[in-house]
């Protein structure tokens, strides 16, 4: 029979690591966690958040153990955080954030690898698909490729 989860108990503890170890910290912490059945519900690493990893437990004392156990893992903050305040982390971005019409961005994969273009639209459907055109071309062909395939150089200037 399975024991229906009461959430009620559960916090969100903020725990300090080195930046740019946040991955291997989180991953580290679900491995001690498994190996040593404690009662850790999850762990985060945002992308956009560096020098920290949230964990889902009862009790601070479990993440004080992972903190000991684990390499590149600092101390704890004090106090846990609600769900509400680290929402924002959990919901997907659209990819072509932080891209603008007008911005200079180079394709990173595809038949035009490499390229630099200028952004002249952004898709707003589903699929996420921006065009450009070609910096290089002996004529400006706009062509449309997914956001996730390029990277900005340089934001246009308001």
């Amino acid at each position: 029979m399975f024991e229906e989860e009461n959430n009620d108990d559960v916090n969100i503890y903020i725990v300090k690591t080195t930046v740019n170890q946040e991955k291997s910290v989180a991953k580290s912490m679900a491995l001690v966690a498994k190996k040593e059945h404690l009662d850790v519900r999850s762990v985060l690493a945002p992308e956009e958040l560096k020098g920290y990893v949230f964990v889902e437990t009862p009790r601070s004392d479990i993440v004080d153990s992972l903190i000991q156990a684990v390499p590149h893992a600092k101390s704890m903050l004090k106090s846990p955080t609600k769900i509400g305040e680290i929402e924002h982390f959990l919901k997907p971005k659209p990819i072509s954030v932080g891209i603008t019409e007008g911005s200079i961005i180079e394709i990173t994969s595809g038949p035009f690898k490499g390229e630099k273009a200028k952004v002249k639209r952004i898709g707003t459907g589903q699929h996420d698909e921006i065009t450009v055109e070609l910096f290089d071309a002996v004529v400006p062909i706009p062509i449309t490729i997914r956001g996730d395939t390029v990277r900005v150089l340089k934001k246009e200037e308001e």
